[in-house]
């Protein structure tokens, strides 16, 4: 009886912790389910109503913006080839006669941040087009390999034959996408135009928009390389020697206390952004023009060549396209330089690295007003809502305009929003 009465104890006392366990999770449910509802009430339906609320400029508390976090597009170096593309929602096919015909060329230079390089060539993919990436020598040998998987996936992205230890500001830099040039010229691709991009830009345009801006009555026939002759504010990047230091720890460019000689030939020089479209008549010039060869060669100890060789030899007579008198213009890039707040932005919604806005939800508004092809920067890591929404309004942009039948693994979400409508049928 003792022992059956000590059973019933026990017994008692485990129903009665599993009729506390099961009311505590049946009061816990509704709970989870109000708190999920009140979520949806005050942020909307994840990410497609949290992005329509910021492209139309809404600001949104700290708490919805951090709800939406992104799928891991990749696990590993090994890929599966034959299913990536489709898994991976790259465009298979060309969208319209006018793009299968004017293909381009991208040289992207990446050293981090793996799934944002995937986004952006995700976004940007076309199978007519060709795609040299230049991974920086010293990323992880593990980051190199899944690129190299990746890239080894489609016939027209391949990774630069040479590659440079590429430091913020120094002739590597340059070196990087003259790399990418030599492979491109030799590459069976008849590209037209090439266009240069970081791991950390991301389109504004599509591929189709591009085109007609580069075969428009401005740019046909000549490549965009904004800049000005060079401002004496900016002479001591080639007045003076420089040198890369390469420490892994800070990389980074020493200017030195010896004085450089004047350019090669008596070149003139500008000053412009590294960014640029080049046509395939300029690209081979650069390459075998002699004052190219040594204004390349003179430029190696000087601070940021890439902002001084391009737009000084767009400029020269003889040049494919050149054109001695061009300005500042041309619509390459958005970015957000801090010390034109308040006067070309209204400030910086993320934060500032070296005095560049790293895009954060609340500049999308601004992002899409502005009529560029590009804009410059995005951090995946950082600020993965503005990513998630600029690729979703730019893949609905691309399908909105193709002439042919979209097929459904094209579509990153299954239902438009942000207004838009696919003016295409839905191929079975």
């Amino acid at each position: 009886m003792i022992q059956l009465s000590a059973a019933k104890l026990s017994f008692l006392i485990c129903l009665g912790l599993c009729l506390c366990t099961l009311i505590y999770v049946k009061t816990k449910v509704p709970s989870l389910q109000a708190e999920e509802a009140v979520d949806v009430a005050v942020c909307g339906i994840h990410p497609d109503e949290l992005c329509m609320s910021l492209f139309d400029g809404e600001e949104l508390g700290s708490e919805c913006l951090k709800l939406h976090k992104p799928e891991t597009l990749l696990l590993g170096a090994k890929l599966n080839c034959s299913r990536m593309a489709e898994d991976l929602h790259f465009i298979t096919s060309p969208l319209s006669k006018e793009e299968e015909e004017y293909p381009l060329a991208y040289i992207i230079t990446i050293h981090k941040e793996l799934e944002m390089f995937i986004r952006l060539l995700r976004a940007i993919y076309a199978p007519q087009n060709a795609y040299c990436i230049h991974v920086d020598d010293k990323s992880p040998e593990d980051y190199k390999a899944t690129v190299r998987s990746l890239a080894d996936c489609f016939p027209n992205v391949f990774l630069a034959s040479n590659v440079e230890k590429v430091v913020y500001g120094g002739f590597s830099r340059l070196q990087a996408d003259i790399n990418c040039m030599k492979d491109l010229v030799r590459f069976p691709v008849p590209w037209k135009s090439v266009i240069n991009l970081c791991g950390q830009d991301f389109p504004t345009k599509t591929n189709h928009e591009i085109i007609q801006n580069l075969q428009g009555k401005q740019w046909r026939g000549k490549s965009i390389t904004p800049g000005v002759k060079q401002p004496p504010t900016m002479s001591y990047r080639t007045q003076n020697q420089h040198k890369e230091i390469m420490n892994l720890k800070d990389p980074h460019v020493q200017r030195l206390n010896l004085k450089k000689g004047r350019p090669p030939h008596d070149l003139v020089l500008y000053f412009g952004t590294a960014y640029y479209s080049l046509t395939r008549p300029f690209v081979e010039f650069v390459l075998k023009d002699q004052r190219a060869k040594d204004l390349l060669e003179w430029s190696k100890d000087t601070y940021s060549p890439d902002e001084h060789y391009w737009v000084t030899l767009n400029r020269l007579p003889g040049a494919p396209g050149a054109d001695p008198e061009a300005k500042w213009e041309g619509n390459v890039r958005s970015i957000k330089w801090r010390d034109q707040e308040k006067k070309a932005h209204d400030g910086c919604k993320g934060h500032y690295i070296r005095d560049i806005c790293v895009y954060g939800p609340g500049d999308l508004k601004w992002v899409i007003e502005q009529d560029n092809m590009f804009a410059n920067k995005f951090e995946l890591e950082t600020y993965p809502l503005a990513v998630v929404c600029m690729e979703r309004w730019h893949r609905l942009k691309v399908l909105e305009q193709a002439n042919v039948t979209i097929k459904p693994a094209w579509q990153l979400q299954n239902e438009s929003y942000i207004g838009m409508r696919l003016n295409a049928s839905i191929a079975p």
